[in-house]
Order: C-alpha cells, then sequence, then structure tokens
C-alpha cells in the first residue's frame, strides 16, 4: 500500500515555477498596456476640451465685435488695440439714442464697456486672450474691420492655441 501512495504523489500535477512567472509576465504585460491606453485617452480628452475652450472664447469675443462693429458708425483705437489701448465703437440709433462699446483686454481677459444714454454695463466676453502683438490684433481697411483673436488654454508644453480671424463689412456712411 505504501508503493500505491508514493506512486499517486508522483502523478500529482501542479503549476511549476516557469509557468507561475509567465503567467505573471503576461499579466503585467495586459496591465501595462491597459494603463498605458487610459492615460492617452485622458490626456487627449484634456487637450480636446482645452481647444474646445481656446476656440469658444476666440469665437464668442469675434462675435460681439462683429456685432458692434456692424452697427458703429464710428471706430477708434482699431490700430492700438489691444496692446495699447481700447477699441471703441459708437453708433446713434434713430430716436438719438448714442452708444458706444468699448473693449479692452485685461489679463488676458477681454471686456465689453457698453453704454447707452441711460446705463453702463460691463461684461466678460471671453478669456485666455492672448496679448501678444501677432495673436491678436485689428486693422481696417476700406469699410473692413479685420479682427485676429488668438486664445490660448493650457500650461507650459501642452498650452492649445485657437486663432480666428473675421472679417466684418462696417456701416456704410449714412
Amino acid at each position: 500500500m505504501k508503493s500505491h501512495i508514493i506512486s499517486f504523489c508522483k502523478e500529482q500535477a501542479g503549476y511549476t515555477l516557469i509557468e507561475l512567472m509567465a503567467a505573471m509576465v503576461i499579466t503585467g504585460l495586459i496591465g501595462l498596456g491597459a494603463t498605458i491606453s487610459t492615460f492617452q485617452v485622458l490626456t487627449q480628452t484634456s487637450k480636446n476640451s482645452d481647444y474646445v475652450t481656446a476656440n469658444r472664447n476666440a469665437m464668442n469675443a469675434l462675435h460681439w465685435i462683429s456685432r458692434d462693429a456692424m452697427m458703429a458708425q464710428t471706430m477708434n483705437g482699431v490700430d492700438d488695440f489691444p496692446q495699447n489701448g481700447t477699441l471703441s465703437l459708437s453708433w446713434v440709433e434713430w430716436d438719438n439714442t448714442t452708444h458706444t462699446a468699448n473693449y479692452s483686454l485685461e489679463n488676458g481677459s477681454l471686456f465689453r464697456i457698453y453704454s447707452d444714454d441711460s446705463q453702463v454695463t460691463r461684461t466678460l466676453v471671453a478669456e485666455y486672450i492672448n496679448p501678444d502683438v501677432n495673436s491678436t490684433f485689428c486693422s481696417s481697411d476700406n469699410g473692413v474691420l479685420t479682427v485676429t483673436i488668438t486664445s490660448s488654454v493650457g500650461e507650459g508644453s501642452r498650452v492649445v492655441d485657437a486663432k480666428r480671424v473675421r472679417e466684418t463689412v462696417l456701416r456704410p456712411e449714412l
């Protein structure tokens, strides 16, 4: 009977050390691949979010400036905006109400100071506006106002820029 017990133990199968190590290596590689994929998805999602934010801010700034420029009868500060001054757009309505919209850039935020004969309001139009002279500027030529706005979101090497240009035909002289 003893010989039968000993032979039973010899036939008993199990995992060898090499098989266990191979299984651990394969599991580690699968885990590493999943970790890298997750990191890439999160990084790309962050870049996409920054781009959408930058684009939305640039488009919002262009919308408000163009809207007021189409109404404007007079413009001041076109060549100096935004580096050295404000962009001032003004017009008079049929009932002699005077409107003025002044745009100024303060620490990357574009503000619109709007006044009519009765009140003055200050509104944050856009954030993350790049104040560099080659990034954000405007010019006027033959009744067309060209505004270039660059919005920069992110930090360090992860800055995402959205540069938008809009040409607005100014109100004809009445």
